[in-house]
């Protein structure tokens, strides 16, 4: 006979049941991404860009979902909600499977998405409500790391049910989705805030949403339209103009999608640290990258700068902070760390792809970085699990210090690459030397187009 206590063991199958769900929701955003060449060969003549919203459409709908279906658990019933989010995942699943072109593929990812979005935060309220208080930072713990497990193994997964048919990597969550909601009407018990009132605000949801998918839209078209075209500086104005709106309706709602720091006070906040990606990103990477020899360089550059911000935030933070002189200069610096790190890594990644090899090399840069994405998230959840209320800075404090071991892990393994031995040229794609410059035809960094010579490709 078991000696584990009876409330021992539904609480294991609570835990359980709920980390399935944010296992099939995280590992959905990744399996994806080594289907798209079998995608494309199925339906010819897809571009890349109408590929790409396969997973933006996910993302961006997954995002908009997640607050305001939290508030409508609260208010409605948690277990509710998030039974509804599986059937949703699920029935999007099947639709996906059965999509006979890209654009119903498309349309059934958005309705994927609604119903991930819809059962990860009712996930986390249920465990939350379910666990005592003693046993909730383990069960925190098996949450995020099953939700990391989920990212990590989504390439695999993937790219093994691709060998059968690309359907499959969808068709996967049918069973899955199916079972887990059995268990959840078994095992889960019902909870809801009693004194939750006033809808949620679905309409600023909309608009947070739309202001995000006008924003990808136009980055996916820039190419083709051109940065200063009418199109790509029509769409940024519809993006903000729709942020400008979900902003003023956050500042009047009862509900709203953006709350604590008043609205207009978080957006300008938040704003200049992303803002200084943009530059750095277009001006001053290429600039170092043609100067220093390749992008690799740069990327450890700015693997540093970003450790050195958070390094910054971590000597400042303090219960009451002062924005200006706490907050605002690791932000311009974390921003700045970014626009070098991130177009950087890509070039020196990127540098000896073939163009047969284009597509899968783009899809394991962006796994990985999606990947270390859910991986930082389920750590930092693990932490900030242990916040204590006499010192709630501790948890974050060790949270800034573990992004700072990341970057500094980062920038020594971005330096180890660039001191290993060089891959000769002869061994990868043939390219004619430029009797003008020395430059190969066609080998540009990654960071803004910028030619790079043979010899500096070597090193990178």
């Amino acid at each position: 006979m078991s000696s584990t206590p009876p409330g021992a063991r539904r609480v294991t199958a609570v835990v359980g049941v709920l980390s399935l769900a944010v296992f099939m929701s995280s590992l959905d955003l990744f399996i994806v991404n080594l289907a798209f060449p079998y995608i494309s060969r199925q339906y010819p003549g897809t571009s890349l860009s109408s590929l790409s919203w396969v997973l933006n459409a996910y993302t961006i709908v997954f995002a908009a979902v997640l607050v305001p279906a939290g508030r409508w658990a609260d208010r409605i019933g948690r277990r509710r909600v998030f039974v509804a989010g599986l059937a949703g995942f699920t029935f999007g699943s099947v639709l996906c499977g059965l999509a006979p072109g890209v654009e119903l593929l498309i349309a059934a990812r958005v309705i994927q998405a609604a119903g991930a979005g819809a059962m990860v935060p009712a996930s986390l309220s249920l465990l939350l409500a379910a666990v005592p208080a003693a046993a909730r930072a383990r069960a925190l713990g098996t949450w995020s790391a099953l939700g990391a497990l989920g990212a990590a193994l989504g390439p695999v997964i993937g790219g093994t049910l691709v060998q059968v048919n690309w359907r499959w990597v969808f068709w996967i969550n049918v069973p899955v989705g199916l079972a887990a909601v059995v268990l959840a009407v078994r095992v889960v018990p019902e909870s809801r805030d009693p004194g939750s009132r006033g809808r949620p605000d679905v309409v600023g949801a909309l608009l947070l949403a739309a202001s995000v998918g006008l924003v990808a839209y136009a980055l996916v078209k820039a190419p083709d339209w051109g940065w200063g075209s009418a199109g790509f500086i029509g769409l940024l104005a519809a993006s903000v103009a729709c942020g400008f709106a979900m902003v003023m309706r956050s500042r009047r709602h009862h509900s709203p999608v953006i709350e604590h720091y008043s609205a207009v006070e978080a957006g300008l906040a938040i704003a200049p640290g992303p803002l200084m990606v943009l530059p750095f990103a277009r001006v001053v990477a290429p600039r170092l990258a043609a100067r220093l020899g390749g992008p690799g360089r740069v990327a450890v550059i700015g693997c540093l700068v970003n450790a050195l911000a958070q390094l910054l935030w971590l000597w400042r933070i303090q219960t009451a902070p002062d924005y200006v002189s706490h907050l605002l200069p690791a932000q311009l610096l974390g921003g700045a760390g970014v626009g070098l790190a991130i177009p950087s890594l890509l070039g020196a990644g990127s540098a000896s792809l073939t163009p047969a090899r284009f597509g899968t090399g783009s899809g394991i840069l962006n796994t990985a970085r999606q990947v270390g994405t859910v991986l930082g998230v389920a750590g930092l959840v693990a932490i900030l699990a242990r916040v204590s209320p006499a010192d709630p800075l501790v948890a974050y404090r060790n949270g800034l210090v573990m992004v700072i071991a990341f970057f500094v892990a980062a920038g020594a393994v971005c330096a180890a690459l660039l001191t290993a031995r060089p891959v000769p040229v002869a061994v990868r794609e043939p390219a004619a030397a430029s009797p003008v410059d020395g430059t190969v035809d066609g080998a540009v960094d990654g960071t803004g187009g910028v030619p790079v010579p043979a010899e500096a490709r070597t090193r990178d």
